[in-house]
């Protein structure tokens, strides 16, 4: 029997005219409103190329929310063994699982990318084929820099300030090194500030506890307990995206299908250079 993983991208993954599809269908006409209502813009007008806001966090963040979780409703024919997101996507992996309602999840999404959309004084560069023994060994020796994204075995994300990032670049072996378009060092300490204020409003949320096992970003293994739930995504802001760890356990648990709901191909991408064998599958529109 063919075990399944619905997999949400998150930031990076966004382009212009996504979900624009879906405006005719009813079920989206009243997700686009009920957003409208509380982001105070539309997801719709920001999506419309060419689009020059989207890139912009916090922005960003709540649009690929509400398109992924209406692609999630929408898909409902083959439903999953498992879910999982990407940073972002782990908030529509949550709602998926029944963890909270559409409107809950914006509101908290609002708040995250607000908030990340005002950090300064990071930086984030994504390193292709780095020497993981010597990147291990350098950020144990930098207290400025942190592994942020473990992507699959040939690319990682480290996050920082922008001094130690600069060492660290200076000292190892890399194919390529590619600065990321965000203000802030995201998924590392330096996001303290602004997680405590996320918190502060994310204790207050009730989590049910999960229908289908989630596994999260802080601890890649699969749970339905909300308690817990809630306390992995209570840490998520300030610690890494362990993404190669979440596809090598599914394989595990004896997943053969990942299937990708959102724009883009990068997490199908990072499935196929961790366990090529699974079956690959991409739903970006209606």
């Amino acid at each position: 029997m063919t075990k399944t993983a619905w997999v949400f991208p998150g930031q990076g993954s966004q382009v212009a005219g996504m979900g624009l599809d879906l405006v005719a269908h009813p079920l989206a006409q009243e997700r686009f409103a009920t957003a409208q209502s509380i982001l105070g813009w539309s997801v719709v007008e920001v999506c419309q190329p060419p689009a020059p806001d989207l890139h912009q966090t916090r922005y960003t963040q709540p649009c690929l929310y509400v398109v992924e979780t209406i692609l999630a409703d929408l898909y409902l024919d083959h439903p999953p063994d498992y879910l999982a997101g990407h940073s972002l996507g782990e908030y529509v992996a949550l709602y998926r699982a029944g963890v909270y309602d559409f409107a809950t999840g914006l509101q908290l999404v609002k708040l995250r990318a607000e908030l990340m959309d005002q950090a300064s004084g990071g930086k984030m560069v994504a390193l292709l084929e780095p020497d993981r023994e010597q990147l291990t060994a350098l950020l144990a020796q930098n207290a400025e820099v942190v592994l942020a994204n473990d992507n699959h075995p040939g690319q990682v994300v480290i996050s920082g300030t922008p001094t130690g990032v600069a060492t660290l670049l200076a000292q190892i072996r890399v194919k390529r090194a590619v600065p990321l378009a965000v203000s802030g060092a995201f998924h590392s300490p330096w996001m303290a500030a602004a997680a405590a204020q996320l918190n502060e409003h994310l204790v207050t949320v009730p989590f049910q506890d999960a229908q289908i096992p989630v596994l999260s970003n802080t601890d890649p293994t699969p749970t339905t307990d909300g308690a817990l739930l809630k306390k992995r995504l209570l840490t998520q802001m300030t610690s890494g995206v362990r993404w190669r760890e979440t596809v090598l356990n599914l394989a595990a648990l004896g997943v053969t299908r990942v299937v990708e709901l959102g724009p883009g191909k990068v997490l199908t991408g990072l499935v196929k250079r961790t366990v090529p064998e699974i079956e690959l599958v991409n739903i970006s529109s209606l």
